[in-house]
């Protein structure tokens, strides 16, 4: 996916100003596609150019003009054509998973701090995700646009909770392991 494409999701909610949709990047889409606030800003003058988004200028008092932008008729064109392309799985780098290739020199102390971080931070993104499911999608009937929103926060929930097992089972490894390491007492 392009930055492009996700800006275009997100305009087709609703018009935003540029830092509303930075924000938005924050919390919603950007919790499975990462944007600065630069890079956004960048190219929503790309889509505005493309003739895929419109910005209008509303005055303020007080405070600088914000500039809304909507998606156009072709943005969405654009959107709909995109979303029949076949997306090709993610790949998955982490130099993390790499250190336990080198599992046997590595300072496994340190490692399993790393690990215990990663578990923290796995259970934090678990929780605001199940905030996110009971305030947002507690509803018995959902729009079309809930739904798929519903089912990608359903992924998100899966993922956060494989890794959280992965975490703990792989605490315990290191665990172990640190445990052999100990010289026997006499």
């Amino acid at each position: 996916m392009a930055l492009a494409e996700a800006i275009l999701v997100c305009l087709n909610e609703e018009d935003l100003s540029g830092y509303e949709l930075a924000k938005r990047f924050d919390t919603s889409v950007g919790f499975f596609w990462k944007a600065s606030h630069q890079q956004i800003y960048r190219e929503l003058a790309v889509l505005k150019d493309k003739g895929w988004v419109a910005a209008t200028t509303v005055e303020q008092e007080g405070k600088p003009n914000k500039h809304l932008f909507s998606i156009k008729r072709e943005g969405r064109q654009h959107l709909k054509a995109w979303a029949i392309e076949r997306s090709a799985p993610a790949t998955h780098k982490d130099d993390f998973l790499l250190k336990l290739y080198a599992f046997d020199v590595i300072d496994l102390q340190a490692f399993a701090q790393e690990l215990a971080d990663r578990r923290l931070a796995h259970q934090a993104r678990l929780a605001l995700y199940e905030k996110i499911l009971s305030k947002r999608y507690a509803a018995p009937k959902l729009t079309k646009a809930q739904t798929g929103r519903l089912l990608a926060l359903r992924g998100g929930l899966s993922y956060e909770r494989h890794w959280l097992a992965w975490c703990n089972e792989s605490l315990s490894v290191v665990h172990e392991q640190l445990l052999a390491q100990r010289p026997a007492k006499a």
